[in-house]
């Protein structure tokens, strides 16, 4: 190999050896040349003079500073990925890919190679434009007219076969020569003056008339500034990556900034708007030796080229290499040569996509929407930059580290250009890659977006959980919303408490559903426990609940709720209700387990709600009955507000509620006033005509008065306090036999409803 000649140190020189892992052990230059080559690119020859022309100096100082919000935070966000783990071939996919998974790098590295693989073509088409001034030329010597692919495709066929023989070596190499013409056409333009003929020079608040609106012209210059991670594709490689890869990009693109601001002052200074925005090779005009421009336009779109052929051919194989290609052709691209591993079979298939491309001749709807996958791709960067400092995954530990907010203005401001520059193409690169994605989780069984969404959440339920404590040092009553719990050891054997637990919390509260398996921890019964919550989890995510279910390995249900009680639920927020449950043929143990229950909860100043069913299952799920009476001083706002949050719950849609209030004959007009203006006031969906107050006296019979008026009703709430439970006993909940489903409700905290 040439490249076999030049020894450097690994963190500096063009080449070094051999790279641990295969590769040609390359240093930083190689990066820094291939990006700043690809930055300072045809763009910059050809139609930056149309920017000043049609925006001046001031608005192309605006899309300088606009393009940058992308770049920068993009390639911070590189920067800091690619110091994260070790870094072998395969460029940005290797690096994504091996920091978050292969679905999201896969999705990320397929329209990358796509991107890659034409960028060629259109650097070649570009490279054939440097020849135009010559169009005489062919006319009288070839006696044909001058047609870009008489020079663009013999020129991508010689490049492709120069590559394929010689590989990445020639390629860093023929950088440095072509870099060294780039800059010294960029001097001959900074030492040149006014154009002959002009007299009225400078364009720095100048522009032309009925010029084309900003966000045009940034469309147009907009891709010259995405060249800076052009030189993360050979980081197969690179002696040390880790160190090559931040410091190549970023110190192309902060030397990009400063040569495109000199650039555009220049121009400015030198021509007028006019010239500046019909004259694409008026850079040669205003250069003390004209015939340098084309020669630099030459070379800046040939190097752009080298640096995408050694790119997209090293993407495709590591594509490949993780089973991502072509299904029968992943071996066979994956292959490398020689202990460099050269990607032969990969460069030879993006040739021959880039010649196909280059024959077309015309691909400016491709060029659209590769320009909006290069965008799709910055931008995903950002974003994960962005999350996983949410996440603080601790395998995540790079070395350079951005900042959240410069990764979530990258990403927001690829999404915002995007939409501005191109709406369609926009939309549509956005669902490709959202369909690769879908399509790479199905194929691989893998939801790595999960993975990272997981961390943040962890994250964002660690800080709340925190802040809710301290809220919850100051509650207010007229804000409560039902956290409860509920320790239940016959979880497969009934549904209706689960289900009534999840309407509860379907909107407004925070539900949390512990199975009790009865036992000693031990690794028996831990194991068997999470076997239990497996299930469990499956059950209550094919109903669509919001539930958080776990189980608890105790000896007794008391003690698992003992321990219950003293810890927040899910939500971070302490319970404030605790739900139990029976049936009316349940053995007499089941009794006593809900009034030790209600007992305890009463202790931890938790309110009771009791649920008494059968087997109609809530019947119609239409009728909500509340009854009121003297005894219900303390719990109406509850069991009120309670009915209330069923509602809200689609399978109550259509149902309503009914309030009975059963009070002394002398105080009915006022408790109906009363009870009228907290409904009113408090918003509360209950008609007049369902608020039905009857009086009563001491021969009243309240069994039959609520069987009368409930007995088809599908949920009948009543109240209860611990006095009368304890001077009654169980036999409380279990009156009015002849009503279905029963919730009874004692609270333990003063609610306001207004």
């Amino acid at each position: 190999m040439i490249g076999s000649a030049v020894v450097a140190e690994p963190g500096n020189g063009a080449s070094g050896g051999v790279a641990p892992g295969g590769g040609h052990g390359f240093g930083t230059a190689p990066v820094f040349l291939a990006s700043i080559s690809t930055i300072l690119g045809a763009i910059l020859f050809l139609r930056f003079g149309y920017a000043i022309g049609h925006v001046g100096f001031v608005g192309v100082l605006g899309i300088i500073l606009l393009g940058h919000l992308v770049t920068v935070p993009t390639a911070m966000a590189i920067a800091e990925i690619a110091t994260n783990r070790r870094v072998e071939g395969g460029g940005e996919y290797f690096i994504i890919s091996r920091s978050f998974g292969t679905t999201i790098g896969g999705s990320i590295g397929i329209s990358l190679y796509l991107s890659q693989a034409i960028s060629v073509a259109f650097y070649m088409i570009a490279f054939a434009e440097a020849f135009r001034p010559l169009e005489g030329v062919f006319l009288s010597v070839l006696s044909i007219p001058f047609d870009p692919r008489i020079v663009s495709l013999p020129a991508t066929a010689a490049l492709g076969i120069l590559v394929l023989r010689r590989g990445a070596a020639l390629g860093v190499q023929a950088l440095w020569v072509v870099a060294v013409v780039l800059g010294l056409s960029l001097v001959a333009f900074a030492l040149g003056g006014v154009p002959d003929g002009v007299d009225d020079a400078g364009a720095f608040l100048a522009h032309v008339d009925d010029p084309d609106r900003f966000m045009l012209v940034f469309a147009i210059v907009f891709p010259a500034f995405t060249g800076m991670t052009a030189g993360v594709g050979l980081s197969g490689d690179l002696a040390r990556p880790s160190r090559s890869i931040p410091l190549g990009v970023l110190s192309a693109t902060l030397t990009g900034i400063v040569v495109y601001v000199l650039i555009a002052a220049k121009f400015a200074a030198s021509a007028p708007p006019e010239m500046l925005a019909n004259d694409q090779f008026v850079m040669g005009r205003i250069a003390l030796w004209g015939p340098i421009v084309p020669i630099g336009l030459a070379c800046a779109t040939l190097s752009s080229a080298i640096g995408s052929i050694l790119v997209a051919p090293r993407t495709l194989q590591a594509l490949a290499a993780d089973g991502l290609g072509p299904h029968r052709m992943n071996a066979a691209l994956a292959a490398g040569v020689g202990p460099e591993n050269e990607p032969r079979n990969a460069t030879l298939v993006t040739f021959i996509f880039a010649i196909v491309m280059v024959a077309a001749g015309n691909v400016n709807i491709v060029a659209r929407i590769i320009s909006m996958f290069f965008m799709v791709t910055y931008g995903s960067l950002c974003a994960i930059s962005f999350l996983e400092h949410f996440a603080a995954r601790p395998s995540y530990r790079p070395v350079f580290r951005s900042r959240w907010y410069i990764s979530l203005i990258g990403a927001v401001m690829c999404l915002f250009l995007m939409l501005q520059m191109e709406p369609l193409f926009a939309v549509l690169s956005l669902l490709v890659m959202v369909g690769l994605y879908r399509v790479l989780r199905a194929q691989r069984g893998e939801d790595d977006l999960a993975a990272i969404f997981t961390g943040v959440m962890v994250q964002t339920s660690r800080y709340f959980q925190t802040k809710l404590q301290t809220a919850a040092l100051r509650p207010r009553t007229d804000e409560w919303r039902p956290s409860i719990i509920m320790v239940n050891g016959r979880t497969f054997d009934r549904t209706a408490p689960q289900q009534l637990l999840a309407w509860l919390c379907y909107r407004y509260g925070i539900g949390t559903y512990l199975h009790h398996h009865p036992g000693h921890l031990s690794a028996t019964t831990f194991e068997e426990s999470r076997r239990i919550q497996a299930r469990l989890v499956q059950t209550v995510g094919a109903r669509g609940s919001a539930v958080y279910v776990d189980t608890m390995v105790s000896p007794s249900m008391r003690s698992a709720l003992a321990q219950a009680l003293q810890f927040p639920g899910a939500g971070g927020a302490e319970s404030n209700c605790l739900l139990t449950e029976f049936m009316p043929e349940d053995e007499p143990a089941v009794r006593q387990e809900v009034y030790e229950s209600i007992q305890m909860a009463e202790s931890a100043r938790v309110s009771s709600l009791v649920l008494r069913h059968g087997g109609e299952f809530f019947r119609k799920r239409r009728t909500i009955h509340v009854w009121l009476t003297w005894h219900d001083q303390h719990n109406a706002n509850l069991m009120i507000l309670l009915a209330y949050i069923l509602l809200g719950h689609p399978t109550w849609r259509r149902g309503g509620i009914t309030i009975f209030a059963a009070f002394p004959r002398e105080q009915v007009r006022q408790q109906r006033a009363q009870l009228y203006e907290m409904i009113t006031s408090g918003r509360i969906p209950i008609s007049p005509k369902n608020l039905q107050v009857i009086g009563t006296d001491e021969r009243s019979d309240f069994t039959r008065l609520v069987e009368g008026r409930s007995r088809e009703a599908d949920l009948v709430i009543l109240g209860f306090t611990p006095e009368r439970l304890e001077e009654k006993g169980m036999d409380l909940l279990v009156r009015h036999p002849s009503l279905e489903d029963v919730l009874f409700v004692s609270a333990q905290e003063r609610i306001i409803i207004e």
